[in-house]
């Protein structure tokens, strides 16, 4: 009998370990992944090293977070030693610099990383890589320069097509796979000569799709009510255990499929849900989210502008979410999003049960963070809202192996 073949994958800018999870649940073995951050890394280890057991982890790279350039200078040799051992690289650089969600600044020095993910992959050529980013990624940046720039992207798949691989870029939405959110990715798929076409990793996600969701029990299209319903702070609230001075909300029954599949059996041992912790909003700020919910006529759609004056919104502005459409992109700020029926942000966890994380999967550090130190701390909100959704993941993972 023919020995089974064992998936290896390789994770780079892991973050809190979204882009993994799916791997892990897909079947794939990880070896190891980097994670510069001790936020996200430290939920990482907790759910996919401590936990779940998904890397074998070498022996030469200590379990600790670490730097893309720290590992290619300090480990150049053992990563050489890994080629023809590797399936799979993955891994999505910083996006700040490239997102139109934010500045767009050219000498952000995140923007570089991309090409260590290139001197990476040169070191270990895997049989198949995926690299994502934001939509963004695929502009240039050419303000007022005469020659007209060359973007990220292109610039990523020549220097992918000098080291011989194959390679299709994707903008891919994931609310069209069971996501609950509108979320547009640039997905950059390369394979090596001789494997299969990356021009069918697209196709192969919609023919693979509906038994992929049908076995989940899920729809296409999941409503954001149907995703977070369970979780409302009507349902009762306890003491957060690790944020005192806080409440967190209690389980309430779960009304759905994406529900359930989201809850598992977390529920049965665990009394409240994962950073299901509430914020503290002043009495003025409640009173303001009463009369949005209330009277505000559009849904889904961010307040900003002369409205914010009108309607006594005192931050940057905020969207009013709508229970029957599916949410707007997941970001790591928690002030964006108003929930849909109770005078309140959004929690960790609901932010969570959004990008598709299962509620065992829990998520470490800090809850938020401010000022200055937004640049160096990686809080629970920014964690999830930087993540790739395991749900996806676990897709893209079950048809990359088609491709090997």
């Amino acid at each position: 009998m023919a020995k089974k073949h064992k998936y290896t994958v390789i994770d780079l800018f892991a973050g809190c370990g979204g882009l993994s999870l799916g791997l892990y649940q897909a079947g794939w073995n990880g070896l190891f992944a980097i994670e510069k951050n001790d936020f996200a890394f430290a939920t990482l280890k907790a759910n996919l090293i401590d936990n779940k057991k998904h890397f074998e982890w070498p022996k030469w790279l200590p379990q600790t977070p670490h730097d893309i350039n720290e590992v290619l200078n300090n480990y150049e040799s053992e990563l050489l030693a890994l080629r023809g051992h590797v399936d799979f690289v993955a891994g999505g650089p910083p996006c700040q610099g490239f997102s139109m969600a934010g500045k767009r600044v050219e000498d952000d020095v995140r923007n570089q990383l991309v090409f260590s993910y290139i001197k990476f992959i040169d070191l270990v050529r895997p049989r198949i890589i995926l690299f994502e980013n934001v939509k963004g990624f695929t502009f240039a940046f050419d303000k007022n320069k005469t020659v007209k720039a060359e973007p990220y992207s292109i610039k990523v798949i020549k220097k992918l097509h000098e080291l011989g691989y194959n390679v299709k870029p994707h903008i891919i939405d994931f609310s069209k796979y069971g996501i609950p959110q509108r979320r547009n990715r640039f997905i950059l798929v390369g394979v090596q000569e001789g494997y299969g076409s990356p021009e069918l990793f697209e196709s192969l996600l919609e023919t693979t799709k509906s038994t992929f969701l049908q076995e989940k029990g899920l729809s296409e299209h999941t409503s954001l009510e149907e995703a977070i319903s369970d979780l409302l702070r009507s349902n009762g609230e306890a003491p957060t255990p690790d944020r005192k001075g806080f409440v967190s909300g209690k389980y309430g029954i779960a009304r759905s499929n994406y529900q359930k599949l989201m809850r598992g059996d977390y529920d049965e041992t665990h009394m409240l849900p994962d950073s299901h912790s509430f914020a503290k909003h002043t009495s003025e700020k409640i009173a303001c989210f009463k009369s949005l919910l209330e009277c505000y006529p559009v849904r889904g759609k961010r307040i900003d502008g002369d409205a914010r004056k009108e309607w006594n919104i005192k931050q940057r502005g905020i969207t009013v979410l709508d229970p029957d459409a599916i949410s707007p992109t997941i970001t790591g700020h928690p002030d964006d999003y108003l929930h849909y029926c109770e005078p309140r942000i959004m929690t960790v966890r609901e932010c969570a049960r959004i990008q598709s994380f299962p509620d065992w999967y829990e998520i470490k550090m800090k809850y938020t963070t401010g000022g200055k130190m937004r640049k160096v701390e990686v809080p629970r909100y920014t964690q999830i809202g930087n993540a790739i959704p395991p749900l996806f993941a676990e897709l893209a993972g079950i048809v990359l192996k088609q491709l090997l």
